[in-house]
């Protein structure tokens, strides 16, 4: 038998393993089930290529994407190995050459998508061509819950099981309790050999910034390391198109690569990732695993990954030939908004819910460190370490300041507004600036009001966002980002804790340049978003224009005000008796999550001021529906009666009587009287 050391320099041309490998190597080999955790550019790849060689039989490689199993491939076969795909991605000359090679018995190493898997003959095929071991590479999708499942990682158990023979599972990402559930769902729970070989990739440098016009600073970053191959990862499809064209304009070699793409054009692009110098990719986090090009030099997030372990996974595709290699992430409060909203509004059950938010709550920790990154990223892998030198945080440590008296006061504005609004409503009423919303609602009463005048709104604006980087409050989507408080934040609340928080991202919120101002503030966009679709709906149904319910500036005001009720409602800009009767308690549906039920005589009022001594009425006569000694027979008015007392406004106890009757005016009458004199 070929000596592996012998294999590993003729074949693969390095004159030695990596640290790690060689105990991996000799476990599967020997057809011990393996679950191998390693640092992406950790070699891991070589960890089943090689064992492929010196084991009989075939070894199927599970991968999950097709650039990566096309990368390999190649590589292989350059080296003189047999090993082919099967890909919806191939040619029907490849397709017919794996297949000659596997008749034939040449065939080393068979990759394939877990969907294959699916199909009714692969199992079959599997069992004639004499498979001696399997490999799943990125093993960490089959975690259902996780931020790259693939349903059909799922069947690989049935697989193992079916054709008894040993597994092997390599990943660069897995806390403990994905790897339990690799365990479980690839091993039924048996006892793989588990290798770790640590998450650390000193090579790279980690920042974090948070966002400050993200365009603009995605080009200076990428200006500064212009001629370097590097990867922009955007939240949407249409983010990507946009900055690729930035980029290209800017005088870069930029492309886009997203799920959307032609299955042919995203294929382009990963070719020639693969072989242009200098290449910059924008996409989404469908250009992700499996991309083995080793010389990327940097990697940038346009937006806030999904959890710690995306964050970890995207960036470990720069630097993998060990040289430096640098990465930035922007994020922002809307950032955080979203992922919240994604994990409140999924379909998980409530544990798994909290264990997403934590994972969340671990990268935005990263985001708002205090100190060096690396050693708060590879606590989140159970690993400790020292200060590390290469990151933002260790060149340029943060100035910190004891947040305890703004963070309280902002816990206390929530509070007092009974966890109703976003941070623009609570800015304002913080550093004192009435709008019409505070007048409406009599916030200009609250304690709270005018305490943060030492705060301008940008640097609030810094102070939440660290708040919600640090859990201690979250936006609520059932109200519209509205922000609640979190168990963290009670005792900074009582006085029981204090809290530092950064100041020098509050100095440079201070001086930045205004903003081009968009339609609503941040605060306001998924309520007009919300109220928009509304509108939508409602047009629909009735097969007219949508400005023919209320045209944009109504909606505009309506996410600015929040009206509460009717009367509220009713003092919005385009919203006349008519549309208030037909839509009012729709979109204060939207706007408040319910209303009341008002009777129809009692809504016609809204907005005038006969509609306040309606109530004023209403609640008078609850008072006397016994007599004014509470023994005598119920006796109450009509809605039509109390409502037209309040827009007639009778002055003595004849014209009650007329409007009324002698038995309700004898027992109303002089109450209602001394309300109709004091109305204005």
């Amino acid at each position: 038998m070929t000596a592996p050391l012998t294999l590993l320099r003729d074949v693969f041309g390095f004159d030695a393993f990596r640290p790690g490998q060689e105990e991996i190597v000799e476990a599967v080999t020997s057809g011990e089930n393996v679950l191998a955790i390693m640092p992406t550019g950790g070699g891991k790849s070589l960890c089943f290529q090689l064992p492929a060689l010196l084991r009989d039989g075939v070894t199927v490689v599970i991968s999950p994407l097709i650039a990566l199993m096309r990368d390999q491939v190649r590589g292989l076969q350059e080296a003189g190995v047999e090993a082919g795909a099967l890909t919806s991605g191939n040619t029907q000359e490849e397709t017919d050459a794996v297949w000659a090679a596997l008749e034939a018995g040449r065939l080393k190493l068979l990759y394939m998508a877990p969907e294959r898997l699916a199909s009714g003959g692969t199992l079959g095929m599997l069992q004639r061509a004499g498979v001696g071991l399997i490999a799943v590479d990125e093993a960490h999708c089959v975690s259902q819950w996780g931020h790259d499942f693939r349903p059909d990682y799922l069947r690989i158990g049935d697989l193992r099981r079916t054709l008894g023979v040993p597994l092997a599972a390599f990943t660069a990402t897995a806390d403990a309790e994905t790897q339990d559930e690799i365990v479980q769902k690839l091993f039924d729970g048996g006892d793989p050999r588990r290798f770790l070989r640590g998450f650390d990739r000193p090579n790279i440098h980690l920042a974090f910034a948070a966002k400050d016009g993200p365009r603009r600073q995605i080009l200076e970053f990428a200006a500064a390391r212009r001629g370097r191959s590097g990867i922009v990862y955007c939240g949407t499809r249409a983010k990507t198109e946009a900055l690729a064209q930035a980029l290209a304009e800017d005088g870069h070699s930029a492309c886009f690569y997203h799920g959307g793409m032609e299955a042919e054009d995203r294929r382009a692009v990963e070719t020639r990732f693969a072989r242009e110098d200098g290449l910059i990719v924008v996409a989404t986090v469908a250009f992700g695993m499996g991309i083995d090009k080793p010389d990327i030099r940097w990697v940038a997030h346009a937006d806030l990954p999904k959890s710690i372990e995306a964050y970890y996974q995207e960036i470990g595709r720069a630097g993998r030939d060990g040289a430096p290699a640098e990465t930035m992430t922007l994020y922002g409060p809307d950032d955080i908004r979203l992922r919240r909203a994604q994990i409140d509004e999924g379909l998980a059950p409530p544990e798994r819910r909290a264990a997403d938010h934590a994972r969340l709550n671990a990268l935005l920790g990263l985001a708002e460190a205090l100190g060096c990154r690396r050693q708060a990223l590879l606590a989140y892998f159970g690993e400790q370490s020292e200060p590390c030198g290469n990151c933002d945080l260790c060149e340029t440590p943060p100035e910190l300041f004891d947040a305890t008296t703004p963070v309280r006061m902002a816990l206390s504005a929530i509070l007092r507004t009974e966890e109703w609004f976003g941070t623009g409503h609570l800015t304002d009423i913080l550093i004192g600036n009435m709008t019409d919303r505070i007048r409406d609602r009599g916030h200009d009463r609250l304690p709270t009001y005018g305490v943060g005048k030492e705060w301008d709104k940008r640097q609030w604006g810094a102070i939440f966002r660290q708040m919600m980087g640090r859990d201690l409050v979250r936006p609520d989507p059932e109200r519209h980002g509205a922000l609640r408080m979190t168990d963290a934040a009670l005792p900074i609340l009582r006085g029981e804790a204090g809290i530092t928080l950064r100041r020098d991202v509050l100095r440079r919120a201070a001086d930045r340049r205004p903003a081009v101002k968009a339609l609503v503030s941040e605060e306001d966009a998924p309520l007009l978003s919300a109220l928009k679709a509304k509108r939508r709906a409602l047009a629909e149904a009735a097969k007219v224009p949508a400005y023919v319910i209320f045209p944009d500036r109504t909606l505009i005001e309506m996410a600015e005000r929040r009206p509460a009720d009717l009367d509220q409602m009713a003092r919005v800009s385009g919203v006349g008796a008519k549309k208030l009767e037909r839509y009012g308690a729709d979109f204060l549906a939207v706007i408040n999550g319910g209303v009341e039920d008002t009777h129809p005589a009692r809504r016609k009022l809204a907005g005038r001021g006969a509609g306040s001594l309606y109530d004023r009425l209403l609640e008078v006569q609850a008072g006397l529906t016994r007599g004014s000694e509470g023994t005598d027979k119920p006796m109450s008015c009509s809605a039509s009666e109390l409502a037209k007392l309040a827009q007639l406004r009778p002055s003595d106890q004849g014209a009650l009587v007329r409007l009324l009757g002698e038995r309700r005016a004898d027992r109303f009458g002089a109450a209602f009287l001394d309300v109709l004199r004091e109305a204005p």
